[in-house]
């Protein structure tokens, strides 16, 4: 199986796994999509890949450790970027109403499996 092959089956994992999800982008650390669920999938690849960079120097310069995360959250629903190892992003979106708690979870242990496969 091809690597791109192996992140297809991971993307439709995940939204087995997270049904409430409106949008997943697998991207590079540089904002390039790698596959993605989502409309405008190379844009919102640059946004993550920029939000997961500003969250990495906010993490660092203020003493927070590693970075887990970075949650931008609206009115609407939360945007969610989480580092996939040193190569990848993964960005997802959710509903206001969504359980953040279990898309951490889920997507954490998603987005360490990306991290080995890139």
């Amino acid at each position: 199986m091809t690597k791109q092959e192996q992140l297809q089956g991971i993307l439709r994992e995940l939204k087995q796994a997270l049904p409430e999800l409106r949008s997943i982008v697998v991207a590079s650390t540089d904002g390039l999509p790698i596959v993605h669920d989502a409309a405008d999938a190379p844009r919102v690849a640059a946004m993550a890949a920029t939000a997961l960079g500003l969250g990495k120097r906010i993490s660092q310069t203020t003493d927070l450790g590693m970075l887990e995360e970075t949650i931008v959250r609206g009115n609407q629903g939360y945007f969610v970027v989480y580092a996939a190892g040193e190569k990848g992003v993964l960005a997802v979106s959710a509903p206001a109403d969504a359980n953040l708690g279990l898309i951490h979870l889920e997507a954490r242990s998603f987005a360490a499996r990306l991290a080995q496969i890139l």
